[in-house]
C-alpha cells in the first residue's frame, strides 16, 4: 500500500493518477474540508476511464498536526509520498506555513519511523537552495545560506528538509526531490496553475528574472522512478529547462492569442508595486496580488542543473517547456469553454 499526502494538489493529483494507472494500491490523505473534485478533473484530462481509476483510491481523513491520525493512516503502508505543503508568500500565513510544512513533516517522518516504512519521498522545492556566483547552475551540492532574501516559504521548506534528513539518520530510507517551477493543469486558481489565469487575462510587464521549469508529469514520473530504485538518502533537483520569465509568459500569451509582454520593469518599480499592494491589502482586507517576496523572486536570475537526475535515469526524456505550456493552455481553454456552456 502506498500513502500520498497532498493528493488534491497539483503534484499529488498527477501522482495519484500515475499510481492508479499502474495498478498500485493507493491510500490518500485528505482533510475534512478537502474537495476531491480537482482530482477527478485531473484524472479526466488523461483517461476516458477516470471514474473507474479514481475508485482505486482509498481516501482517509487525517491531519498533519494529528500524529495519531497519521499513525492510523500508515497501517499496512510500505511507501509514502509526502506532497502536502502550504505555499504562500504572504507574511500573514507564516505561522500556518511553519505548522503545516515543518511540524507536519516532522509528524509524518516520525510516524513513518514508528511504522518501519520501506521508503519515504518528500517533495521539497528549489527555494531551499542558495544562490551561486555569476549565475552558474545550482546543483544539489549547494546548501542553504541564511539571507534576508529568503522567503518564509523557503525557510519552512528548508526546515522540513532538515526533519527528513534527521529521520534518515534514525533509520528511515528517504528521497527528497526539489522541483523547479512546476507547469501543469489542475485547479486554475491555485499554486503555479494560477499563472495560466494571469496570462489569459493579458499581461504587459515583465522583469529580467529567470528560473527553472518542469512539467508536472515529469515530476510525478521521476518521483515514482526514484522510489522504485535502490537510491536512498539523496536529494534531486527536478528541472527540465532554465528560461526567463519573459520567455515563459510569452509562450502562454501566444497560445492564448494575446499580445506579447512589452514593458520591462526594474527593481524600483517592483518595490513600489509591492508596497502599493500592501497598502491596498491593509485597507481592503484582501490578499495582496504581489508581495515583497514575490517581487524579489521575479527579479532574481537563477539556473538549475539537472545533471544528477539525468545521470540516475539516462534514458528519461523531459517534456519540453513549449509542449508543456501548449498542453496546459489547451486544457485551460477547454475548461473555460465548458464552464461557459454550463
Amino acid at each position: 500500500m502506498i500513502l500520498v499526502t497532498g493528493g488534491t494538489g497539483l503534484v499529488g493529483s498527477h501522482l495519484l493518477f500515475d499510481l492508479c494507472k499502474s495498478g498500485k494500491k493507493v491510500r490518500a490523505l485528505k482533510r475534512a474540508t478537502s474537495n476531491i473534485d480537482n482530482v477527478k478533473k485531473v484524472f479526466s484530462y488523461y483517461s476516458k476511464n477516470a471514474a473507474i481509476l479514481i475508485e482505486n483510491i482509498e481516501w482517509v481523513t487525517a491531519d498533519l498536526s494529528d500524529y495519531f491520525s497519521l499513525l492510523d493512516a500508515m497501517d499496512g503502508v510500505t511507501e509514502v509520498y509526502h506532497c502536502a505543503a502550504l505555499v504562500s508568500f504572504d507574511k500573514k500565513d507564516e505561522a500556518e506555513m511553519i505548522n503545516i510544512n515543518v511540524a507536519g513533516t516532522c509528524n509524518m517522518v516520525n510516524a513513518a519511523l514508528e511504522k518501519g516504512l520501506r521508503k519515504f519521498c518528500h517533495v521539497s522545492s528549489i527555494a531551499t537552495f542558495g544562490s551561486t556566483l555569476n549565475n552558474t547552475p545550482i546543483t544539489e551540492d549547494l546548501f542553504w545560506k541564511p539571507s534576508p532574501k529568503n522567503s518564509n516559504y523557503a525557510i519552512s521548506k528548508y526546515a522540513a528538509e532538515c526533519e527528513v534528513w534527521r529521520a534518515s539518520e534514525e533509520g528511515l530510507n528517504v528521497i527528497i526531490v526539489n522541483p523547479s517551477l512546476i507547469i501543469g493543469p489542475g485547479n486554475w486558481n491555485q499554486s503555479s496553475s494560477n499563472l495560466f489565469n494571469t496570462a489569459f487575462q493579458g499581461m504587459k510587464y515583465y522583469t529580467n528574472g529567470a528560473n527553472g521549469f518542469i512539467d508536472v508529469r515529469d515530476v510525478s514520473a521521476l518521483m515514482i522512478a526514484l522510489m522504485g530504485s535502490e537510491i536512498i538518502n539523496q536529494r534531486f533537483i527536478l528541472n527540465s529547462e532554465n528560461r526567463t520569465y519573459k520567455y515563459f509568459f510569452d509562450l502562454m500569451l501566444l497560445e492564448f492569442n494575446k499580445p506579447k509582454l512589452k514593458y520591462k520593469v526594474n527593481k524600483l518599480i517592483c518595490n513600489f508595486a509591492w508596497r502599493l499592494e500592501k497598502l491596498r491589502s491593509i485597507f481592503t482586507g484582501l490578499k495582496p496580488l504581489v508581495t515583497k517576496e514575490t517581487m524579489n523572486s521575479a527579479l532574481q536570475i537563477k539556473t538549475f542543473s539537472n545533471d544528477k537526475i539525468k545521470k540516475a535515469f539516462q534514458l528519461y526524456k523531459f517534456t519540453t517547456i513549449e509542449q508543456s505550456i501548449k498542453d496546459s493552455c489547451q486544457l485551460y481553454l477547454k475548461d473555460k469553454n465548458n464552464k461557459i456552456k454550463n
